[in-house]
């Protein structure tokens, strides 16, 4: 490695180290230890083949000098072809040996990703829903991501790094002081020289970096909200599209001034190191060859201490960064740990209760639930605030109790807030009950397994969620053994057949993100085809036809008659038009039941029921078509 190399190198590990001021963790070592076991035997060959490869870059410069001796000495002719091929042998060796190094640095480093991104993505699925409705998306991915891979780093990079060139160093310091003490203390004399200015532009460059990294963090915040649908929508509508370009593009010319002048910090770093290292290779050769004319040392020395002089100072400037690369990686690990250290608020039974076969009955039994506060569900990292907010926990159900028969539908009415979708996300166990129970088919639900409770429940909430894949792949993902045939009818039950064929790759069309690429109808029926193709035997409908216009609603519902016959059915609406056959309808307000009865008893009572429909029902139009235009 060229000195020019050494200087670069040197630069790049100061400034990409981040220094943590943080007490050293034995736990967080274990747990890493946890992480290798699996790999142990890789890591042993990688420090192994490290420490050759780092022992054959010191035999390499002696050799020389013996060559240089042999050939000033008048030969023999045949030492000096043997020393030609040994060093040729070695070059060979040295570059398989750093191929195979390579290859196991990747093997670990890559294994490692795979291990914790695994555990990451498997411990995130298990959080509350409470958990995603806290966190920014982007910090949770940058985990996945970022901190991933800088704990990958350690192994990678690091591990073979502080092995191999403290192997190299110590060999080379013995090779210089049996060749020459004085040239070797000349030397040393001179690595701060080298040292220091590495440290403190390392330092510049980090802060130059960090400041681009943030402008350009904000950059990727801004384009993402901004180029999605909705964000495209509201831009147009109300948005400033001019003053949008002109904050983007100052950030955009920030970055480009930060680059700049990284670019002539690097330059100029670089270049000075550069004229260190020549002058001192010439203290080197100016000692060394007084010494060598003086009778101290051979010619062939002062050629290998020539030589041996970037094998000193590159492992010498790499060991020096090394405690900050090594806290920098332990970082990485405690963000990632922190994670898998969140324990999630909904936990499956270790042994779980079956559920029983053929229909099912669903039960409140004096359900009280609060939501939870931040502190129990996220992290202020992921929020990417200082403090978690303490606040929550209050009440928002009380005392609710009811029961649905199998094969009976139960109807939610009430105002918004009431607590109705909240009775919709504890059926599933999106969360748990503070006190009293849910029972699907007189089973707690805090009984059964996370399967058991998707196997028998279907859930369609008012904005039905779409990923941007094809149909067939989000209609899949209820049902993944279902054949083209059940696709099929579970789209004409939803009356979208015909729509889905029309399209140019039919069930191979692509939905877009959250499904925009179709209209607010088709997506919602598009979720209760799938709601169809699961065929659960318990069928929970929260706001399921808000977004369908009159012709939509009627179809739409056609079909879920024909799909809710003979399952046990609780559906949320806000028209009440759509639940007037309902068994029972509860009416609630401020997280209680204030009514029950069907629809023509709850009309009889004239209470809040009555008022709800007539406020629907009986209200005369106040407002024109005309008359709203000209307002």
């Amino acid at each position: 490695m060229s000195m020019e190399m050494v200087a670069w190198q040197s630069m790049y590990q100061a400034a990409h180290a981040t220094e943590e001021k943080r007490p050293f963790s034995r736990a967080t070592l274990a747990r890493i230890g946890t992480f290798a076991q699996p790999h142990r035997r890789r890591i042993a060959a990688f420090l192994a083949i490290s420490v050759i490869v780092a022992a054959l870059a010191v035999a390499t410069p002696v050799l020389a000098g013996r060559v240089f001796d042999t050939i000033e000495a008048g030969g023999p002719l045949g030492v000096v072809v043997t020393l030609a091929l040994l060093i040729a042998a070695i070059a060979v060796a040295e570059a398989g040996g750093g191929i195979v190094s390579r290859w196991l640095s990747a093997s670990l480093g890559e294994g490692l990703i795979l291990d914790l991104r695994a555990a990451v993505f498997d411990h995130v699925q298990r959080q509350p829903v409470a958990f995603f409705t806290r966190t920014r998306t982007g910090a949770l991915v940058s985990r996945l991501n970022n901190d991933v891979i800088g704990a990958q780093r350690a192994f990678s990079d690091t591990l073979s790094g502080v092995a191999g060139n403290l192997v190299q160093l110590v060999l080379t310091l013995v090779v210089m002081l049996a060749l020459s003490w004085q040239v070797t203390l000349l030397a040393l004399v001179l690595l701060p020289v080298f040292v220091l200015p590495a440290r403190r532009m390392g330092r510049r460059l980090a802060s130059l970096e960090r400041e681009a990294a943030e402008h350009n963090a904000v950059m990727g915040t801004t384009m993402t909200e901004r180029f999605s649908a909705p964000g495209a929508t509201l831009i147009k509508l109300f948005g400033r599209p001019e003053h949008e370009t002109r904050e983007f593009v100052a950030r955009a010319a920030r970055v480009r001034d930060i680059g700049v002048r990284t670019a002539m910090v690097q330059w100029v770093f670089v270049s000075a190191l550069t004229l260190v290292s020549a002058l001192a290779l010439a203290l080197v050769y100016g000692l060394g060859g007084w010494l060598a004319i003086s009778g101290g040392v051979s010619s062939g020395d002062v050629v290998a201490l020539a030589l041996l002089l970037t094998r000193l100072y590159a492992p010498l400037t790499a060991l020096a960064s090394a405690r900050v690369e090594v806290m920098s990686a332990l970082v990485s690990f405690e963000r990632v740990f922190e994670i898998l250290d969140l324990p999630p608020l909904v936990a499956e039974p270790t042994r779980p209760t079956p559920l029983p076969e053929g229909p099912l009955s669903v039960e409140f039994r004096s359900v009280r639930f609060g939501y939870p506060s931040a502190d129990k569900v996220s992290l202020a990292s992921l929020e990417e605030v200082a403090r978690l907010d303490s606040r929550g926990g209050e009440e928002v159900l009380h005392d609710v109790s009811f029961r649905a028969e199998p094969g009976q539908m139960i109807a939610l009415v009430g105002s918004s807030g009431a607590g109705k979708s909240t009775i919709a996300q504890l059926l599933p166990r999106l969360y748990d009950v503070d006190e009293g129970s849910v029972r699907l088919g007189d089973v707690d639900v805090r009984e059964l397994s996370f399967s058991a409770i998707r196997g028998g429940l279907g859930l369609v909430t008012q904005d039905g969620h779409l990923f941007h894949e094809s149909i067939r792949s989000n209609l899949l993902l209820a049902a993944p053994e279902a054949s083209d045939s059940d696709i099929w009818d579970a789209l004409e039950r939803a009356r979208l057949a015909d729509l889905v064929a029309s399209l140019p790759d039919g069930l191979e069309t692509v939905v877009g993100e959250r499904g925009y690429r179709l209209s607010g109808g088709e997506r919602q029926r598009l979720t209760i085809a799938r709601l169809l193709l699961a065929k659960p035997r318990v069928v929970v409908l929260d706001e399921a036809t808000a977004h369908l216009d009159s012709t939509s609603e009627a179809a739409v519902q056609e079909a879920l008659g024909e799909a809710l016959a003979g399952r046990t059915a609780i559906v949320i609406a806000h028209r009440l038009s759509t639940i007037r056959a309902a068994d029972q309808i509860l009416v609630l307000e401020a997280g209680r039941v204030v009514e029950r009865g069907t629809h023509a008893e709850l009309l009889a009572r004239k209470g809040r029921y009555a008022e709800l429909h007539h406020t629907q029902f009986d209200q005369p139009t106040t407002h024109s078509p005309v008359a709203l235009a000209g307002s």
